[in-house]
């Protein structure tokens, strides 16, 4: 969002909770629908050195460890969507957008707890006391959002019953062919995962390849800490995989660190706006990983918003509109079939993926 903003010439500047600007979080999924956002704002060369582009989508039954399908990706998905699907570590996509953006337009240690408007004017309040002012404001503040709080009042997020996993192997560490007398093969490239009654296991290269990133989600009735880094242990993630096939328990038993998060989300709203203030991403339609689109989401958000407020300078407040009556009805679709995706993957036996199509092909920089 920030890097849009200064590319299009408009006076951004962020506030950061974090002390320090570091490289956290593990892998994530980019669609061409993401892609070409970075594109439109000329990264996207710089992309495809930061990311990885799978070869094969490859999907694995849960007991046997028997092939259920497989589906090209790299040479296939940028002639059909025009964009590739790319694949990055957190840290990667972090240090990429730092470098599009003077360092002199962030503010570290910077909690923010509430904002609201005043007249022509926006104003955001923050933990040590202190107070700025602004055109807007965009609260991109996750999804416990003190911004959303303080606009719409206070609700809780939905535990969604599933929680999740998440690590990273060396990629030497996959068995190269299992199942069935080895009938089940991989390349060092794919994009692959197992699909069980409990849950849903996807792993895919990120960096240049040589790191595989395990996101592995789990139906649960606990209520788990929503988190990005709440500890767990490898004896745990197998644990909760017991009677798994054995190729995904030999990646298991070579993770390293292991955090576990429980995973929420919220029923669209209509609105995101009050006055100059909006949310934007998580903060606005927080979505289950199921379609892998909550971060593409909030990037194309970025982009828009951006857009929308270059084309209305003199009056930002119909720009911060104009980017709520574009975004809203995209945005609660995902969310609905990110829903509908998890129930049908608890079913027995699951049906097909639902398509993603209409999302990829939809493109916010036309």
């Amino acid at each position: 969002m920030a890097v849009a903003l200064h590319k299009r010439g408009l006076d951004v500047h962020v506030y950061e909770r974090a002390p320090a600007l570091g490289e956290y979080g593990a892998g994530l999924q980019l669609g061409p629908n993401c892609f070409r956002v970075f594109r439109a704002l000329g990264l996207g060369d710089a992309l495809r050195r930061a990311a990885f582009e799978p070869l094969n989508n490859v999907s694995i039954n849960w007991d046997d460890g028997s092939l259920r399908y497989i589906e090209p990706m790299k040479g296939n998905y940028e002639p059909r969507f025009g964009a590739p699907y790319m694949t990055a570590h957190r840290g990667d996509l972090h240090r990429l957008f730092r470098e599009n953006l003077p360092e002199r337009r962030v503010s570290v240690s910077k909690h923010c707890i509430g904002a609201e408007s005043r007249g022509e004017i926006a104003v955001a309040r923050f933990s040590d006391g202190t107070e700025i002012e602004a055109d807007v404001l965009i609260g991109a503040d996750g999804i416990r959002s003190a911004i959303r709080q303080q606009l719409f009042g206070a609700d809780s997020p939905r535990y969604t019953e599933q929680m999740a996993w998440r690590a990273i192997v060396p990629i030497d560490r996959v068995p190269r062919a299992f199942g069935p007398n080895n009938s089940t093969r991989l390349d060092r490239g794919d994009y692959f995962g197992w699909l069980g009654p409990n849950g849903h296991v996807i792993c895919y290269p990120i960096g240049d390849g040589d790191m595989l990133n395990i996101f592995a989600g789990h139906v649960s009735e606990d209520w788990v800490e929503e988190s990005w880094t709440a500890p767990s242990s490898k004896e745990e993630l197998i644990a909760a995989h017991a009677g798994w096939n054995e190729a995904l328990l030999e990646i298991y038993s070579h993770v390293g660190d292991v955090f576990k998060w429980g995973i929420f989300d919220r029923d669209p709203r209509p609105e995101w706006r009050s006055g100059r203030v909006v949310l934007l991403g998580d903060a606005a339609h927080p979505t289950m990983p199921t379609l892998a689109q909550g971060a593409n989401m909030a990037i194309e958000d970025g982009y828009v918003i951006a857009r929308c407020l270059a084309d209305h300078v003199d009056d930002p407040v119909a720009g911060l509109k104009a980017f709520v009556a574009e975004r809203q009805p995209r945005t609660a679709r995902v969310t609905l079939q990110s829903r509908q995706q998890f129930a049908n993957n608890r079913m027995v036996p699951a049906p097909p993926p639902l398509s993603r199509d209409w999302i990829f092909e939809h493109d916010v920089t036309a």
